[in-house]
């Protein structure tokens, strides 16, 4: 499936910079100035996922290949969207269109700047995350107002009596919710603070409105606050939940240059466990309730994104729409199993793969019902 993010903010912020240490070069152009970006930017990230590198040997050694099949991770499209500013609902800013690039993704990366750079102005004056934050928040509910407002009221609905051929019932229930929708979001509060029952956001999704979608909020740091962001004096503990990640743009991006193991000293040396980008990422999988299932033989070694609880036949047509169609059953063998089957201490790749698995009884056979889990390594059995 496409999974696709968009990274929104205040102009210099760090959008464009996070977005170039993702793509792992330089795409979006990075000035000191407001609206340095016009058009969005849109880069494919491949996501990190160590378990490929182990398929790939693993299938090596068993299918006595010469060298090791090609690796495909799955990806997410990341688009960097021109900062937004106060009046951006009423089109300050070139704010409209920068809205209209917003509805069209699935989660919404929202940078907050915490960092001094006299270099780099704030549109506002001063640092102030929380501020900053809720000038984003309001003009995203704002420009939901302006669409809620255009909804028209249902024939009867004043009457409470549906009209023939011209109103339904639930039409009355889904302009209820617009209703209540117009009075909170008037209140300050975002639609998926509103709307937590899936069958209601569900009404409306139609109007793709802008605060019902996932919010990840990045806290962009100087890189010497990265080890500290847990001191009860920063400004930013206030707004930080599940939902809130704290990083360096500046940082990653300078990652970029160094090799897998000067990453890690230099992470080290911070304070930082791992990569801001990979635990972005990661973190929005989790927020979409996604999952990747994993196959692996002579053409690739590769990981493919499905939704949480995704049944193994649709799983299957997300490889081609005829494996759904033609879908017998499924080999599943999770992937600590299928890379350790014998359950060793320290397996090397010649101790894992599809034969000693079955060998050792840990393939299951699972039938239309069977809902995938993450790490499941599958060969699809598919009719004629």
């Amino acid at each position: 499936m496409n999974l696709k993010i968009g990274i929104i903010g205040l102009p210099n912020a760090g959008k464009s910079t996070l977005f170039n240490a993702l793509l792992k070069k330089q795409v979006a152009d990075v000035a000191a100035y407001p609206f340095c970006t016009i058009e969005p930017n849109v880069g494919v990230v491949a996501v990190p996922d160590e378990r490929l590198l182990r398929l790939a040997q693993i299938t090596k050694l068993e299918e006595h290949m010469n060298e090791l099949p090609p690796i495909v991770p799955a990806v997410v499209e990341f688009v960097d969207i021109a900062g937004l500013v106060a009046g951006a609902s009423k089109g300050e800013g070139l704010g409209n269109k920068f809205l209209s690039h917003i509805r069209e993704v699935d989660l919404i990366c929202h940078v907050v700047r915490n960092f001094v750079d006299p270099s780099v102005v704030h549109v506002a004056g001063e640092i102030n995350p929380l501020r900053d934050k809720d000038i984003i928040e309001t003009e995203l509910i704002l420009a939901d107002l302006q669409t809620l407002e255009k909804q028209q009221e249902p024939f009867g609905y004043q009457q409470h009596k549906p009209q023939p051929d011209r109103s339904t019932k639930e039409d009355f229930e889904r302009f209820d919710l617009v209703v209540k929708l117009r009075s909170e979001l008037n209140n300050g509060r975002s639609v998926r603070e509103i709307i937590t029952d899936e069958f209601e956001q569900e009404m409306v999704r139609d109007l793709h409105l802008l605060s019902m979608k996932p919010t990840l909020f990045v806290i962009n740091v100087n890189e010497e606050e990265l080890s500290t962001k847990n001191n009860t004096n920063n400004p930013i503990i206030p707004m930080t939940n599940e939902n809130t990640l704290v990083i360096c743009a500046k940082t990653e991006a300078e990652l970029v240059s160094l090799t897998p193991e000067e990453q890690k000293e230099y992470l080290t040396a911070l304070g930082v466990k791992a990569s801001g980008l990979d635990l972005l990422i990661q973190k929005a999988y989790q927020m979409l309730g996604l999952i990747s299932f994993l196959t692996t033989g002579v053409i690739e070694a590769r990981a493919w994104t499905i939704v949480t609880g995704t049944k193994a036949p649709q799983a299957a047509g997300t490889i081609h729409t005829d494996f759904e169609k033609k879908f017998i059953k499924a080999d599943c063998v999770s992937y600590t199993d299928f890379i350790n089957p014998s359950g060793l201490a320290s397996p090397k790749p010649s101790e894992g793969g599809w034969k000693k698995s079955r060998e050792l009884g840990k393939v299951r056979q699972e039938g239309r019902e069977y809902s995938m889990r993450d790490g499941d390594v599958v060969e699809f059995k598919i009719g004629a």
